[in-house]
């Protein structure tokens, strides 16, 4: 088996970004270069594969670790994503090891947990010991970066299991907790009138002009205040406006697009019927519908899992984190699958130019998911 520094940088040299990016060169998307890889390694080690279809071309892999009788009582994933976000070049596909980082797209997000999650599976597989009731899954998925298609392929597959270890860059902390993510379209409505008279129409643009005004400030302060102890507060962006013809034309209608970021227990309804609350009291008469065909829901697992207690035990941690971006756990959980979210390196180098992570980072992951999967009964 391939040390799990070697394991990282063929990850790496693997381009995978998500083909909804744009991208210089169409080679270097999609996930499938990077799925094989995986099949090849898993197979000299004598791990079960499954390939899983989401669309054409893309594909989540599962390796199989099963017990020695073959007859599991229990199940435990581990969930990292193989796509990644684009690139400027094709430098990002040429590993650099420089002062105890490793350097390159995915690095950290998330080729550096593939490397980690692989690297304790493989270490069980050829040394032991082999859990003798429990099956352990290293699932990789696609699509994480955009739709989260792998991940709700996944779920809907109805595949049941105990605990769902998400990979992700949390520097090695347990997290138990995530905000969600909403997109919704804003649109209000107008009268078209010729700019020489503007008095005849009304004025979408302006209208919308006193919308994100509302949005950014007070509601934007009022959400600051709603917190939860571990994803901390609710937040709201303006992130995409668009309106009117051409400067002569009184713009008859205009659209924003939003991304509200949400807390354990908020929902699409609960949103949308404070918002148009808030519009209604300032006189706005404003249209919302959603921006994102798939939700993506706040994660919020309950620490007290005999599982997920284990796993932080192991880590030495005495309380459970939360954490300000959303990712696949809440995916696996809404089907059903209690997930957690742990892995090597630092969000703060995700989507970076320079994309690292710490090998001390890495090498520590190996270590702390082979010791928790080693207890497993």
């Amino acid at each position: 088996m391939l040390p799990v520094e070697k394991f990282l940088s063929e990850l790496i040299a693997l381009p995978s970004v998500n083909p909804m990016f744009p991208v210089a060169n169409a080679d270097w998307t999609g996930e499938q270069r990077v799925a094989d890889f995986l099949a090849h390694q898993a197979d000299r080690l004598g791990l079960e594969v499954q390939i899983q279809r989401v669309h054409k071309g893309r594909s989540n892999v599962l390796l199989r670790l099963v017990p020695p009788g073959g007859k599991a009582q229990r199940r435990v994933l581990l969930v990292p994503h193989m796509d990644t976000v684009t690139v400027s070049g094709e430098r990002h596909f040429k590993p650099v090891k420089k002062n105890g980082r490793l350097y390159g797209r995915g690095a950290c997000d998330t080729k550096g947990s593939i490397a980690a999650m692989f690297g304790a599976l493989g270490g069980i597989a050829l040394k032991g010991p082999r859990p003798k009731q429990t099956e352990i899954i290293l699932a990789a998925m696609v699509d994480e970066e955009c739709g989260q298609t792998g991940s709700r392929r996944l779920a809907k597959s109805r595949m049941k299991a105990d605990l769902a270890i998400v990979g992700e860059p949390t520097m090695n902390k347990l997290v138990t907790a995530h905000k969600g993510d909403f997109w919704l379209l804003l649109e209000t409505r107008g009268k078209a009138a010729h700019g020489s008279k503007p008095e005849l129409g009304k004025n979408a643009i302006h209208e919308m002009a006193r919308v994100v005004d509302l949005l950014e400030t007070r509601y934007a302060a009022d959400l600051h205040k709603r917190r939860h102890p571990l994803p901390g507060h609710a937040t709201v962006t303006v992130g995409l406006i668009r309106g009117g013809q051409q400067p002569n034309i009184v713009p008859d209608e205009c659209a924003i697009r939003i991304d509200r970021r949400t807390l354990p227990g908020e929902t699409r309804a609960s949103i949308e019927k404070e918002l148009n609350s808030l519009f209604r009291k300032q006189k706005l008469k404003v249209t919302i519908s959603d921006a994102k065909t798939d939700l993506c829901w706040a994660l919020e697992t309950n620490a007290d899992l005999p599982l997920v207690k284990d796993f932080m035990g192991r880590l030495r941690q005495k309380k459970p984190l939360g954490v300000d971006y959303f990712c696949d756990a809440a995916v696996l959980a809404n089907g059903g699958i209690p997930s957690v979210v742990y892995g090597p390196g630092d969000i703060a180098q995700a989507h970076t130019e320079d994309e690292w992570i710490s090998l001390q980072s890495l090498e520590k992951a190996v270590d702390q998911l082979g010791q928790f999967l080693c207890t497993l009964p």
